[in-house]
């Protein structure tokens, strides 16, 4: 397998098949959707590499998902954004108006995800400094527990006292404190918080105000002084506060910031949910007007255009937008044709069978099985299900799903809490035991319950 990275930030850069394999790993299906974004990763990179004149001018392909909830949309975009080390934000498109209405506007979204980057960024440089920050942070913590007694020299000037049994000293404790033998001692901390005041914005926040909010409480956090008090904290917690400390001081925020825009212009992906919810008709009056104004909106980010953060100016041109909505009352040719424009790629995903609810409680990395003998592993229970427990657990989530609410895998969620109740109740007591969970044991756990329309509607 060829593996490639990227000059910029040494991120690891998978060709299309292998983002398509990860993506396995932990969806089951939907290979129609895996292959889109796949490539919509890997054209991520092909810009890059392009002639400089050329990669203003490539656009990214957004892309719209239609398939009805829990089949894999949000778990797809997300588990991209991971392989691509990229700004992440999933944000639900009904949870906007248009502007002159109260509520969130698009905008926020950017600023959003610009926060997300500068967490991002922050934490790799931190971890950049961990090794000299752990390294100062564990001579402070000795300094707390061995003070250095200033002496003075024959001229008069203060020194810190250190002769060769002092150093011992501080050595055979350096060596305790490596070992964990300290880790029940207590030292008293000196804590720095900053006293600002909390900012009433009214009405305004939401919309405009969210973003002056940002600058407001940055502006005034450099005016009012901080506050420092003391703090008792067990030897491995001032270990961790001080590590903090002095990984936070030796990165340049100025450097964090810049950086964390240019990544969100070049990597942020915003995966926008629901976006059937405002997809509708032309009509003079009633909610689709709302909708509508709300694509308006939209319109401008999606197709490239600057956002003000706190952080300062952000292009919106080359971030990608994935879509996703069930479009059971309409379909994506409802949104306003500008829109629909720049989602030039769509894929259906279909709906779950019982053969995929078998594959998604055995296959996937995180399958529901292996979580829940790993939970029960912390209480001493080795939990095991046979082939006739997953199978017939996977006939009921279909059965329910189709004369109920068709919610998809997330169906499964409900139905192994409620089969497995009496067991995560009395694991405790059941320390050193076995439990293999059967077809007749799910059979009689459920099977009433999967039976009664008005029993499953309100417990499964």
């Amino acid at each position: 397998m060829t593996r490639e990275k990227t000059s910029a930030d040494g991120a690891r850069r998978l060709v299309p098949r292998e983002i398509v394999g990860e993506l396995d790993r932990y969806i089951v299906g939907q290979a129609a959707a895996k292959r889109a974004v796949a490539i919509a990763l890997r054209n991520r990179w092909r810009r890059q590499q392009v002639p400089p004149e050329l990669r203003d001018e490539i656009v990214p392909k957004n892309i719209i998902m239609v398939g009805p909830t829990g089949v894999g949309k949000t778990e797809i975009a997300r588990r991209l954004a991971k392989l691509a080390q990229a700004p992440f934000l999933k944000v639900e498109a009904s949870k906007f108006t248009e502007v002159g209405y109260v509520g969130r506007d698009v905008e926020s979204m950017i600023r959003d995800l610009a926060e997300i980057a500068v967490h991002m960024v922050r934490a790799e440089e931190m971890e950049k400094v961990a090794d000299r920050a752990k390294a100062d942070a564990e001579e402070r913590v000795l300094d707390l527990l061995l003070p250095r007694a200033p002496a003075r020299s024959p001229e008069g000037e203060a020194r810190a006292e250190g002769g060769d049994g002092a150093e011992e000293t501080r050595g055979r404790f350096r060596t305790m404190l490596r070992e964990g033998k300290l880790a029940d001692r207590t030292v008293e901390v000196e804590v720095r918080e900053a006293a600002l005041p909390v900012l009433e914005l009214g009405p305004m926040t939401g919309g405009a105000g969210e973003g002056m909010e940002g600058n407001l409480q940055e502006m005034l956090s450099n005016l009012f002084p901080k506050r420092t008090r003391r703090k008792r904290m067990r030897i491995p917690e001032a270990l961790r506060h001080y590590e903090q400390e002095e990984a936070a001081r030796r990165v340049d925020m100025d450097r964090v910031k810049q950086m964390a825009v240019e990544r969100t212009e070049q990597s942020g992906i915003v995966f926008l949910d629901e976006i059937d919810k405002i997809a509708g008709k032309e009509s003079l009056a009633g909610p689709d007007v709302s909708r509508q104004g709300v694509q308006r909106d939209l319109l401008p980010i999606v197709e490239g255009s600057n956002v003000n953060t706190k952080y300062g100016v952000v292009r919106t041109d080359h971030v990608l937008f994935i879509a996703a909505g069930a479009f059971h009352v309409n379909k994506p040719s409802d949104l306003i044709p500008e829109l629909q424009g720049r989602f030039p790629i769509r894929v259906e995903l279909s709906s779950l069978a019982k053969e995929d609810f078998v594959r998604i409680l055995t296959e996937p990395q995180g399958a529901l099985t292996r979580q829940y003998a790993a939970m029960l592993a912390t209480e001493g229970v080795r939990l095991s299900f046979d082939e006739g427990a997953v199978d017939r657990i996977a006939e009921m989530a279909c059965e329910v799903n189709d004369r109920t609410e068709n919610i998809g895998a997330r169906r499964l969620h409900t139905v192994m809490e409620r089969l497995l109740d009496e067991l995560l109740f009395s694991a405790p007591e059941m320390a050193g035991g076995e439990f293999t969970v059967t077809r007749g044991y799910v059979e009689e756990r459920l099977a009433g319950i999967v039976k009664d329309a008005d029993l499953s509607r309100y417990i499964l």
